[in-house]
């Protein structure tokens, strides 16, 4: 990791759920399903079966109802769908009931899951909140939208803050807010394109927050690829959320940003190897005692480069060295030229000691 272990306890840590969340615990990984349901219901009942497979702690949705968050006057990101004429009937065709809504949660929950989803209306924060969310995702396009801010407020549980749409002094209001409320909070670097591509990840913002606010920090990828999670990953993020297909032909404005399931698995089985090794620092020495049986193996020691009979005596052409290094070892050359052989020796076995006068 990039800091040192003082920088890392000043960290103000929280829990999500049963999960602890700061230095001293594992990046939690969150499984950004968003849209990719395409408002099929068994859909997104499917992706938390196969989620939960992978062994990943969270999966998030995205609830919108398009009456509370939409006009017809919202344009399409990118015109994508040849089934829906304007955004609004593409948030309407997103809904799902409240029913439906706590359906999945406890689907989730009984995949031993983190259930949670980012509201984009108060309405959708009333419905979240009946279900229980044990942490309030904000995405990077309501950074300024303390209607929803203070409706979550309420509840208590930490803020995830995605920031690919602010500014380092945005970011600052918003954690001055936080704390003013007592709120615990985690800043995701996040960049709002889709996808992004690798120069624009900004990995280097990471470290960046942490200094400056010394909070948790997670990365919020829209790549659709497996490399910046890697990364962040192996520089210590807290949380990492990336999101998922099942394939990269299926249908759906957020495809071309996922990775697929395969990809989380790796990115699940990576998080877990570099914990184990940040957490687990060796020491030299101690390895170097721990392999002294393995060192013998691999060394050298002096043998004869030919038979050589009793009374020979040891000239430096004669010797050269061989494995193992568990006879004369070769610093000790000198050590024995000159000296008379006692015995017959071989070239197929190491010199000895008890060959020499």
């Amino acid at each position: 990791m990039t800091r040192d272990l003082h920088e890392r306890k000043e960290m103000q840590n929280f829990t999500i759920g049963k999960y602890p969340i700061g230095a001293e615990s594992p990046p939690l990984i969150i499984a950004e399903i968003g849209q990719a349901h395409d408002g099929s219901l068994g859909t997104a009942h499917a992706f938390i079966d196969a989620v939960a497979d992978i062994g990943v702690e969270a999966i998030k949705f995205q609830t919108h109802i398009a009456d509370s968050e939409s006009t017809l006057d919202e344009a399409f990101r990118v015109h994508f769908s040849r089934q829906d004429a304007t955004r609004y009937d593409y948030w309407r065709r997103m809904e799902f009931s409240e029913e439906e809504w706590r359906g999945l949660a406890e689907h989730a929950r009984e995949k031993g899951l983190l259930f949670m989803s980012s509201a984009f209306s108060v309405e959708a924060v009333r419905i979240l909140a009946a279900i229980g969310m044990p942490v309030w995702k904000i995405g990077s396009g309501e950074f300024k939208s303390l209607d929803l801010m203070e409706a979550m407020a309420v509840t208590g549980a930490p803020f995830l803050l995605s920031t690919g749409m602010c500014s380092y002094a945005d970011v600052e209001e918003r954690v001055a807010w936080f704390r003013k409320k007592g709120i615990n909070f985690a800043l995701m670097q996040c960049t709002s394109k889709y996808p992004v591509q690798y120069q624009e990840v900004g990995l280097n913002v990471l470290e960046e927050y942490r200094a400056r606010f010394h909070c948790p920090v997670g990365l919020s990828d829209h790549s659709g690829a497996i490399y910046p999670g890697l990364a962040a990953l192996s520089m210590g993020a807290n949380l990492l959320e990336v999101h998922v297909t099942f394939d990269k032909r299926l249908f759906g404005p957020d495809v071309a940003s996922s990775v697929t399931l395969e990809d989380l698995q790796i990115l699940r089985e990576a998080r877990d190897a570099f914990w184990i090794m940040h957490t687990h620092p060796v020491n030299k020495d101690v390895l170097a005692e721990d392999h002294s049986k393995m060192c013998a193996l691999f060394t050298k020691s002096i043998a004869p480069v030919r038979d050589l009979p009793a009374g020979t005596v040891l000239q430096a052409d004669m010797l050269t060295v061989k494995k193992p290094g568990t006879g004369i070892p070769p610093e000790n050359k000198e050590d024995i030229l000159g000296r008379r052989l006692k015995r017959d020796v071989t070239s197929m076995r190491l010199l000895s000691w008890s060959d020499i006068e």
